[in-house]
């Protein structure tokens, strides 16, 4: 009992040290991309996004698996005290990721205007070219991340990322406003915003070089001899491939579905292009919330496979199987509120946030995408989940059917007047609704019995579901006290009044849904008990 513990209390400290990095990223990521979107016009956010999806492509194909799979070695490596095999791992790991690295960077650097009409938004130029240096130094410093995640030690990872986003908000924004503010061409002033990921990745990488040179010393001596480098990189390969391939899949995906986008506008509704980038503009701006539930994902993804398969590694599948449970329950916990939160407020959150834009299309398009997000959720745990036990290959399969279904129904809705670019949000929750789906059925019916969907969901459901309903109530009723007459004698709610009644709505709401997932107990002290500080947790709570 006492071999499992340090390894349960390393899990859930790490997701802990991860959460908190997340917490402030996207803290700073919001006071980064709200006043953003305010600064650039619809069209030109379309443009940042395009060269963001590109990059995001690369980003997965260059370092997807890998820095998993070197996470995974690592840390069943330290399981048996290999500490040479470690070394070596990361040696070579490190020369596979810098060349993916120079190769990436060269795409980006050498042809960004083929790219940008690949993408049927011939501006999306600059900002393609301005985000090609941050490939160079992303790819050594995801190998690093990597190496120090396999060691359970998460705040270079945290950290790093804290460095990026701060990067982005005080290179990007400022330089975006100044070109601006000089009149530039909105093409211009969204390259200018997308050059502090450039700058922050180049950060980054300097902070988690420094740490893993004071890091190395403290290393134990061993005496373990290693496996050759053909065979370390075979493993690696058979690992990150499946990883890299599945996640490629929804990174390509989102390219083909970009390019779907502007062309079926473009062609079957005969817009022009920048009525095109218009729309898809109001898209990505709902995209942009919609994807804050799934960022809070990445502690979990990033510790639930080094704690499992070090667990498994010594033969303890209870616990391998009560870790996996708890990051689903952890997981419904977080996302089913979250997504609710954002179908029931979506056009509220799209005024208070993107009030320039067109808020009735974008609270649309937000609401349907906060229903997906919780399946977005629940995809990249569950396949956390499955690669920690090593069944790398499902998750790709199931990808690639749900997003083959994304760009069928795509196509066929964005070429529908009656439906044009609310074919978008559709196709996506469409897609992952399906993906979550198969997901959790194989891990039903191929993973210890000791998991039970009636435990992950139904307490989180139900007291989601009364959230919903009172934030939606909240905001109906406080709403009608700040309703004023607008220039066609019809009444709307002023900008203060939308804050005043959304943060009602808002806090009325989670604090309804903490009283009912208390009361419900719906988390039970043994979770508690493997988190750090969890027994003082459990009693504050009075959890028992």
């Amino acid at each position: 009992m006492s071999a499992s513990t340090p390894k349960k209390n390393s899990f859930f400290g790490g997701a802990a040290i991860l959460t908190a990095g997340i917490v402030a990223v996207k803290l700073i990521g919001a006071l980064y991309k709200i006043p953003l979107g305010n600064i650039l016009t619809d069209r030109a956010f379309a443009d940042f996004n395009t060269a963001y999806n590109i990059y995001s492509l690369l980003i997965i194909i260059s370092t997807g698996g890998l820095p998993v799979a070197l996470s995974k070695m690592v840390s069943e490596a330290n399981a048996l005290g290999r500490g040479n095999q470690v070394r070596k791992t990361l040696r070579l790991a490190m020369v596979a990721f810098c060349v993916l690295g120079v190769l990436s960077f060269s795409i980006m650097a050498f042809f960004p205007r083929q790219l940008a009409d690949l993408m049927n938004n011939s501006h999306s130029y600059y900002s393609i070219l301005a985000l090609a240096p941050a490939l160079f130094f992303i790819c050594p410093l995801s190998a690093l991340r990597g190496y120090f995640q396999g060691n359970s030690l998460m705040t270079p990872t945290a950290v790093s990322q804290i460095i990026e986003a701060m990067c982005k908000l005080v290179v990007g924004l400022p330089l975006a406003w100044l070109l601006a503010r000089q009149g530039m061409d909105e093409s211009v002033t969204a390259g200018g915003a997308i050059f502090g990921v450039s700058v922050g990745c180049a950060l980054g990488m300097v902070y988690v070089l420094v740490c893993y040179f004071r890091h190395k010393p403290g290393q134990p001596l061993a005496n373990d001899k290693p496996e050759s480098s053909r065979e370390i990189l075979s493993t690696l390969a058979k690992l990150a491939i499946p990883i890299t391939l599945g996640s490629s899949v929804i990174a390509i995906t989102n390219i083909i579905d970009t390019r779907i986008i502007m062309g079926q506008l473009q062609e079957a509704l005969k817009l022009t292009e920048d009525a095109a980038r218009e729309l898809k503009g109001v898209y990505d701006k709902a995209m942009t919330i919609y994807n804050l539930p799934t960022s809070f994902m990445v502690p979990l993804t990033a510790s639930v496979i080094p704690a499992v398969s070090a667990a498994l590694k010594i033969k303890n599948n209870r616990q391998a199987a009560q870790i996996s449970e708890t990051a689903l329950r952890t997981t419904a916990l977080l996302a089913i509120p979250a997504g609710v939160g954002l179908f029931t407020l979506g056009q509220p959150i799209i005024r208070l946030l993107y009030s320039s834009t067109d808020v009735e299309l974008g609270g649309w398009m937000l609401s349907m995408l906060g229903l997906a997000s919780i399946f977005v959720c629940f995809m990249l745990v569950c396949n956390s989940v499955m690669q920690a036990h090593r069944l790398v290959t499902l998750p790709m399969v199931t990808t690639i059917i749900g997003c083959g279904l994304r760009l069928v129904a795509g196509y066929f809705l964005l070429g529908n007047p009656d439906v044009g670019i609310k074919g978008g949000p559709i196709s996506t929750l469409v897609c992952f609704g399906l993906i979550a789906v198969l997901d959790l059925v194989i891990i039903k019916l191929t993973l210890p019995k000791t998991l039970s969907y009636f435990r992950v969901f139904i307490k989180p459901l139900a007291a989601a579901g009364v959230m919903g309903l009172a934030a939606w109530a909240v905001y109906g009723i406080a709403s009608r006290f700040f309703l004023s007459p607008v220039d066609n004698g019809t009444m709307a709610i002023s900008g203060l009044g939308n804050a005043v009644a959304l943060v009602l709505a808002m806090g009325i709401g989670t604090g309804i849904y903490f009283i009912l997932i208390l009361f419900t107990k719906a988390i039970s002290k043994e979770d508690l008990a493997l988190m750090p500080k969890g027994d003082k947790l459990a009693k504050l709570l009075r959890i028992r």
